[in-house]
Protein backbone atom coordinates (compact mmCIF):
# COMPACT_ATOMS: atom_id res chain seq x y z
CA UNK A 1 0.00 0.00 0.00
CA UNK A 2 2.81 2.42 0.85
CA UNK A 3 4.58 1.74 -2.45
CA UNK A 4 1.33 2.16 -4.39
CA UNK A 5 0.47 5.37 -2.54
CA UNK A 6 3.91 6.91 -3.10
CA UNK A 7 3.68 6.01 -6.77
CA UNK A 8 0.28 7.67 -7.10
CA UNK A 9 1.54 10.87 -5.45
CA UNK A 10 4.37 11.12 -7.95
CA UNK A 11 1.98 10.11 -10.73
CA UNK A 12 -0.34 12.96 -9.78
CA UNK A 13 2.41 15.49 -10.46
CA UNK A 14 3.76 13.84 -13.59
CA UNK A 15 0.64 12.83 -15.50
CA UNK A 16 -0.53 14.63 -18.63
CA UNK A 17 -2.39 17.85 -17.75
CA UNK A 18 -5.50 17.11 -19.80
CA UNK A 19 -7.05 13.94 -21.17
CA UNK A 20 -8.45 14.05 -24.70
CA UNK A 21 -12.11 14.96 -24.69
CA UNK A 22 -12.07 16.76 -21.33
CA UNK A 23 -12.45 20.50 -20.95
CA UNK A 24 -10.55 22.45 -18.25
CA UNK A 25 -12.37 23.74 -15.19
CA UNK A 26 -14.29 26.92 -15.98
CA UNK A 27 -12.81 30.10 -14.47
CA UNK A 28 -9.86 28.25 -12.94
CA UNK A 29 -8.18 30.27 -10.20
CA UNK A 30 -4.52 30.83 -9.42
CA UNK A 31 -3.97 27.69 -7.27
CA UNK A 32 -5.25 25.38 -10.01
CA UNK A 33 -3.17 27.20 -12.60
CA UNK A 34 -0.07 26.85 -10.40
CA UNK A 35 -0.60 23.09 -10.15
CA UNK A 36 -1.24 22.85 -13.89
CA UNK A 37 1.87 24.91 -14.67
CA UNK A 38 4.01 22.60 -12.55
CA UNK A 39 2.65 19.52 -14.31
CA UNK A 40 3.18 21.13 -17.72
CA UNK A 41 6.70 22.17 -16.76
CA UNK A 42 7.62 18.65 -15.70
CA UNK A 43 6.15 17.22 -18.90
CA UNK A 44 8.21 19.62 -21.01
CA UNK A 45 11.36 18.62 -19.14
CA UNK A 46 10.63 14.90 -19.55
CA UNK A 47 10.02 15.39 -23.29
CA UNK A 48 13.20 17.41 -23.85
CA UNK A 49 15.54 14.99 -25.64
CA UNK A 50 18.44 17.47 -25.58
CA UNK A 51 18.84 17.06 -21.81
CA UNK A 52 21.05 14.45 -20.23
CA UNK A 53 19.54 12.25 -17.51
CA UNK A 54 21.35 14.28 -14.85
CA UNK A 55 20.12 17.59 -16.31
CA UNK A 56 16.57 16.25 -16.59
CA UNK A 57 16.52 15.07 -12.99
CA UNK A 58 17.93 18.38 -11.73
CA UNK A 59 15.31 20.40 -13.59
CA UNK A 60 12.45 18.17 -12.48
CA UNK A 61 13.66 18.39 -8.89
CA UNK A 62 13.78 22.18 -9.18
CA UNK A 63 10.22 22.33 -10.57
CA UNK A 64 8.85 20.18 -7.76
CA UNK A 65 10.74 22.05 -5.03
CA UNK A 66 9.32 25.32 -6.31
CA UNK A 67 5.72 24.13 -5.92
CA UNK A 68 5.92 22.25 -2.61
CA UNK A 69 5.94 24.00 0.76
CA UNK A 70 8.26 21.55 2.46
CA UNK A 71 8.53 23.47 5.73
CA UNK A 72 4.75 23.34 6.17
CA UNK A 73 4.72 19.66 5.20
CA UNK A 74 7.49 18.89 7.69
CA UNK A 75 5.73 20.76 10.49
CA UNK A 76 2.44 18.96 9.89
CA UNK A 77 4.06 15.55 9.39
CA UNK A 78 6.10 15.80 12.59
CA UNK A 79 3.06 17.23 14.41
CA UNK A 80 3.52 17.56 18.21
CA UNK A 81 7.13 16.40 17.95
CA UNK A 82 7.93 19.55 15.96
CA UNK A 83 7.59 21.69 19.11
CA UNK A 84 10.33 19.74 20.87
CA UNK A 85 12.89 20.35 18.15
CA UNK A 86 15.52 23.08 18.19
CA UNK A 87 15.65 25.60 15.31
CA UNK A 88 18.62 23.71 13.88
CA UNK A 89 16.84 20.36 14.15
CA UNK A 90 13.78 21.81 12.42
CA UNK A 91 15.89 23.13 9.57
CA UNK A 92 17.65 19.78 9.20
CA UNK A 93 14.34 17.90 9.27
CA UNK A 94 12.83 20.10 6.56
CA UNK A 95 15.86 19.38 4.37
CA UNK A 96 15.59 15.65 5.11
CA UNK A 97 11.94 15.52 4.09
CA UNK A 98 12.69 17.61 1.00
CA UNK A 99 15.45 15.25 -0.10
CA UNK A 100 13.33 12.17 0.63
CA UNK A 101 10.35 13.33 -1.42
CA UNK A 102 12.46 14.78 -4.23
CA UNK A 103 14.50 11.58 -4.54
CA UNK A 104 11.30 9.51 -4.46
CA UNK A 105 9.85 11.64 -7.22
CA UNK A 106 12.87 11.38 -9.50
CA UNK A 107 13.12 7.63 -8.90
CA UNK A 108 9.51 7.14 -10.07
CA UNK A 109 9.85 9.14 -13.29
CA UNK A 110 11.07 6.30 -15.48
CA UNK A 111 8.07 4.20 -14.41
CA UNK A 112 5.55 6.83 -15.46
CA UNK A 113 6.87 8.79 -18.46
CA UNK A 114 3.89 11.14 -18.22
CA UNK A 115 1.52 8.79 -20.01
CA UNK A 116 -1.34 9.14 -17.55
CA UNK A 117 -3.75 12.07 -17.75
CA UNK A 118 -5.07 14.43 -15.10
CA UNK A 119 -8.55 15.95 -15.30
CA UNK A 120 -9.07 19.00 -13.07
CA UNK A 121 -12.60 19.02 -11.67
CA UNK A 122 -12.96 21.61 -8.90
CA UNK A 123 -11.19 24.37 -7.02
CA UNK A 124 -11.98 26.02 -3.68
CA UNK A 125 -10.19 28.98 -2.07
CA UNK A 126 -10.84 30.37 1.40
CA UNK A 127 -8.66 32.46 3.75
CA UNK A 128 -5.38 31.70 1.99
CA UNK A 129 -6.04 27.96 1.78
CA UNK A 130 -6.97 26.21 -1.47
CA UNK A 131 -7.97 22.75 -2.63
CA UNK A 132 -7.54 21.69 -6.23
CA UNK A 133 -9.55 18.57 -7.00
CA UNK A 134 -8.58 16.35 -9.89
CA UNK A 135 -8.81 12.83 -11.25
CA UNK A 136 -6.11 10.60 -12.66
CA UNK A 137 -7.75 9.25 -15.80
CA UNK A 138 -7.19 5.54 -16.43
CA UNK A 139 -8.12 3.67 -19.59
CA UNK A 140 -9.13 0.38 -17.97
CA UNK A 141 -9.74 1.12 -14.29
CA UNK A 142 -11.85 3.68 -12.46
CA UNK A 143 -10.43 7.18 -12.23
CA UNK A 144 -8.40 8.00 -9.11
CA UNK A 145 -9.33 11.11 -7.12
CA UNK A 146 -6.62 13.59 -6.17
CA UNK A 147 -6.82 16.64 -3.93
CA UNK A 148 -3.93 19.09 -3.91
CA UNK A 149 -3.96 21.23 -0.77
CA UNK A 150 -2.20 24.57 -1.03
CA UNK A 151 -1.28 27.51 1.20
CA UNK A 152 -0.59 31.05 0.08
CA UNK A 153 2.94 32.04 1.09
CA UNK A 154 4.91 35.11 0.04
CA UNK A 155 2.61 35.84 -2.88
CA UNK A 156 2.67 32.29 -4.22
CA UNK A 157 0.70 29.06 -3.75
CA UNK A 158 2.53 26.06 -2.33
CA UNK A 159 1.33 22.47 -2.07
CA UNK A 160 1.52 21.25 1.52
CA UNK A 161 -0.37 17.96 1.07
CA UNK A 162 -1.61 15.60 -1.64
CA UNK A 163 -4.62 13.40 -0.88
CA UNK A 164 -5.05 10.31 -3.06
CA UNK A 165 -8.37 8.46 -2.80
CA UNK A 166 -8.90 10.02 0.62
CA UNK A 167 -5.42 9.11 1.90
CA UNK A 168 -3.27 12.08 2.88
CA UNK A 169 0.48 12.11 2.19
CA UNK A 170 1.08 14.21 5.31
CA UNK A 171 -1.11 12.01 7.52
CA UNK A 172 0.63 8.95 6.12
CA UNK A 173 4.02 10.35 7.09
CA UNK A 174 2.73 11.59 10.46
CA UNK A 175 1.61 8.08 11.42
CA UNK A 176 4.93 6.54 10.40
CA UNK A 177 7.05 9.25 12.04
CA UNK A 178 5.12 9.18 15.30
CA UNK A 179 5.41 5.39 15.52
CA UNK A 180 9.19 5.45 15.03
CA UNK A 181 9.70 8.26 17.55
CA UNK A 182 7.55 6.62 20.24
CA UNK A 183 9.02 3.16 19.74
CA UNK A 184 12.61 4.36 19.31
CA UNK A 185 13.58 8.05 19.20
CA UNK A 186 13.62 11.15 17.04
CA UNK A 187 17.27 10.42 16.27
CA UNK A 188 16.28 6.99 14.93
CA UNK A 189 13.71 8.61 12.64
CA UNK A 190 16.39 10.90 11.24
CA UNK A 191 18.68 7.93 10.59
CA UNK A 192 15.92 6.02 8.79
CA UNK A 193 15.05 9.02 6.61
CA UNK A 194 18.68 9.61 5.72
CA UNK A 195 19.16 5.95 4.81
CA UNK A 196 16.00 5.85 2.67
CA UNK A 197 16.96 9.01 0.81
CA UNK A 198 20.46 7.66 0.17
CA UNK A 199 19.02 4.39 -1.14
CA UNK A 200 16.72 6.24 -3.55
CA UNK A 201 19.61 8.41 -4.74
CA UNK A 202 21.74 5.33 -5.30
CA UNK A 203 18.98 3.73 -7.39
CA UNK A 204 18.74 6.86 -9.50
CA UNK A 205 22.52 6.98 -10.00
CA UNK A 206 22.59 3.31 -10.99
CA UNK A 207 19.92 3.73 -13.69
CA UNK A 208 21.75 6.66 -15.34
Amino acid sequence: MRIRFTYLVMWALLGSPLAAGYAPVAEAGEPLEKVRQTVNNVLDIVANKDLSEQEREAKIREAVLQRFGFEEMAKRALSRHWHNRTPQERQEFVQLLTDLLANSYVEKIEQSKGKEAIKYTKETIEDGIASVHAEIVQERDANITVNYRLLQRDGDWQVYDVVIEGVSLVNNYRTQFNKIILENSYEELVKKMQLKSEQLQAITNTTN
